[in-house]
């Protein structure tokens, strides 16, 4: 309890610098992220912090304590979050958390992600599953990506896939439900496949049976 504590008194001690962030020089943002994820190491090393900085002026800054989809490092993150004090311009949420933008998905609205040379939207991504495990409850999926000749899964091609499930699912849903993911290419005859922005609802049904 003690090193929750220190954390969450040094965060007191220096919200309103942490809240600025964004108005900061990349010299002073790079050193205040190295003192917040200095202070969290103090914690646990595992875990990390991302911000999420309101649309204007009256909203709250959001700080997400996230293990990473590391289930070992869950009570880490639940037990500091539920320690975490009351201040009137902070929100503070324990793992990242499903997408609400799923309409906005749905109507091929959404933004893309873009990591290097790869450029990918969930509204064009589909899936099938390939297996899933009674005893675990987990599935093993493979995501089909539009416009992508794979020659290999390259590392940057699978984080880029792991983050977009992380934002659609959350992070706690992705670790508890998802077993393996592979990846192809769109064939194109796919009307068999089902849109990832379903995948949550398949899940879903799954688990009420």
């Amino acid at each position: 309890m003690k090193k929750i504590n220190t954390f969450w008194n040094w965060f007191q001690d220096n919200n309103q610098t942490i809240k600025n962030l964004i108005n900061e020089t990349p010299k002073n943002q790079k050193n205040i992220s190295f003192w917040i994820n200095k202070n969290l190491n103090y914690y646990c090393r595992e875990i990390d912090f991302i911000i999420v900085f309101p649309k204007n002026d009256i909203g709250k800054t959001e700080l997400i304590i996230t293990a990473n989809g590391n289930p070992k490092y869950f009570k880490q993150v639940i037990t500091l979050v539920d320690n975490a004090p009351q201040l009137k311009s902070w929100k503070f949420t324990a793992f990242i958390q499903p997408t609400e933008r799923i309409n906005e998905i749905i109507a091929g609205l959404d933004t893309p992600y873009v990591f290097q040379e790869i450029t990918l939207k969930i509204s064009e991504l589909k899936f099938k599953s390939l297996d899933f495990d009674e005893n675990t409850k987990k599935w093993d999926i493979i995501i089909f990506l539009k416009n992508y000749t794979l020659q290999c899964n390259t590392k940057t091609l699978k984080q880029a896939v792991f983050i977009i499930l992380q934002d659609l699912l959350g992070e706690k849903s992705l670790c508890q439900n998802i077993n393996l993911i592979h990846l192809a290419q769109m064939p194109d005859n796919n009307t068999d496949m089902i849109y990832l922005y379903d995948l949550q609802m398949v899940i879903d049904t799954q688990n009420s049976k």
